[in-house]
């Protein structure tokens, strides 16, 4: 436990130092923040707008905090997966500048070296995307809040699955990877593509049918879903209590994707948070085998 702890330790430290990384990780959440409430703010109030019946009107407080909670959970779950590729760096630098062939050489076992690297990316994270999520929190309360103890609870938990599956994502897909071109091409691709198959920048209820039913295969979707479920759920209750229509609600809720579905069927709550959990482990257990048949490959 010593030596995982001074691997955890040295990999931590090497991610604080570098400035550039670590500013730029906990910077580009807010920046993402600034873009979404800029560019992004207004297709959600359209989208929001076109579910109500016509000649509703909404409270401007209730109409800002919705759009809010979408930019919000929107953020946050591209942020969870986007920034753990960055804090994962440190392990392709080591295979760059031929730091794991010392590792390699030493009396450290392999399995130690990949749960060293592992608890240190999730580690590093997490303190990142914490600290998104309370800037974004913050946010919300200038716009409209509508969130109960109980809600930032789950939306804490929400944070924490999906930083955990984006640290087994990153590891899993950047032990393969072997310079730091490599890296930031597959971190820019990451960037780029995960926003719109999650269903981030733009609800999977608007594309089309076959595309949403390739999607509801993938952990991403039902991490992004939980997010807005529960940051959004106190403005369903608002609405719910000033009169709208339960079938209105739902049909808001279909087309931001708080209501998720698996070929014509709802996924439940506890159902999404077991495909989260289920595919942790299962990326986990691919970087770790990663690591065993490397080691016997050697042999």
């Amino acid at each position: 436990m010593k030596i995982l702890a001074n691997v955890i330790n040295r990999n931590l430290k090497l991610f604080f130092k570098d400035k550039g990384t670590f500013f730029s990780s906990l910077i580009t959440p807010v920046l993402l923040l600034v873009l979404y409430a800029t560019f992004l703010a207004k297709v959600f109030r359209e989208s929001f707008a076109s579910a109500l019946p016509e000649g509703m009107q909404v409270a401007d407080k209730l109409l800002n905090g919705t759009v809010a909670g979408q930019l919000v959970s929107s953020l946050l779950a591209v942020s969870c997966v986007t920034v753990s590729f960055c804090a994962n760096l440190i392990m392709i630098q080591d295979k760059a500048n031929g730091n794991i062939r010392d590792f390699t050489v030493s009396p450290i076992k392999r399995s130690t070296l990949a749960a060293g690297y592992y608890i240190a990316s999730a580690s590093s994270t997490l303190i990142v995307t914490f600290s998104a999520m309370a800037v974004c929190l913050g946010y919300l309360a200038t716009q409209g809040w509508y969130m109960s103890v109980s809600d930032v609870c789950f939306v804490i938990l929400d944070v924490f699955l999906l930083t955990l599956f984006g640290t087994s994502f990153s590891c899993a897909v950047n032990f393969f990877m072997n310079t730091n071109g490599q890296a930031s091409a597959v971190g820019t691709i990451v960037s780029a593509g995960y926003g719109f198959i999650c269903g981030a920048y733009m609800p999977i209820s608007n594309f089309g049918k076959g595309l949403q039913k390739v999607l509801s295969f993938l952990p991403g979707t039902y991490g992004t879903s939980l997010l807005k479920t529960h940051v959004m759920r106190g403005v369903f209750a608002e609405m719910e209590s000033i009169g709208f229509p339960s079938e209105v609600v739902e049909k808001i809720k279909d087309s931001i994707d708080c209501n998720t579905y698996f070929f014509g069927h709802k996924a439940t709550i506890p159902a999404m948070y077991a495909v989260m959990i289920g595919s942790i482990a299962v990326l986990t257990g691919l970087f770790v085998l990663f690591h065993i048949l490397k080691k016997r490959s050697n042999k």
